[in-house]
């Protein structure tokens, strides 16, 4: 069994994946939809899910950075409401504040292109929140990222 880290944007899902052992976060893929029609990510979840035998999504929430929740945090209900309903596995929500900043910072460290680093970084903010959780479940401190909803 394996966890999915899943970072939703408005138009593109970044997905990564646990090895076995809960230990290792890996960049998995991205699914792309029509601005906010997160329905159509079910299709391809449920090959993922099939294939890997996934117990567990760990879905970024995007609060603001004075910890209050906007639009982005209502639609991340919404959606993880739906995934709990269509395929009957635990969501946990995992605050994802400054993922995407880390995620690009890596990859400018990298030496990574423009046009690279656009197709990757839903999937690296979806490593960096799966990471996340499984060092704090772990009892590790993933760079002192300890926060959770």
């Amino acid at each position: 069994m394996r966890y999915l880290g899943l970072d939703l944007g408005t138009k593109t899902l970044g997905i990564s994946i646990s090895d076995t052992t809960y230990t290792i976060a890996t960049p998995l893929k991205i699914i792309r939809f029509e601005e906010d029609c997160y329905d159509s990510t079910f299709i391809e979840l449920e090959k993922i899910i099939n294939e890997y035998n996934i117990s567990k999504f760990i879905l970024g929430y995007p609060k603001n950075m004075n910890n209050t929740i906007g639009d982005r945090c209502i639609k991340t209900l919404e959606y993880k409401k739906k995934l709990e309903q269509k395929f009957g596995i635990e969501v946990i929500l995992q605050d994802e504040r400054l993922t995407t900043k880390e995620a690009t910072t890596y990859m400018l460290k990298a030496d990574i292109s423009r046009k690279k680093r656009k197709k990757k970084i839903d999937s690296l903010a979806a490593n960096i929140i799966l990471q996340t959780y499984l060092d704090k479940t772990k009892g590790g401190n993933y760079e002192g990222r300890t926060n959770d909803i």
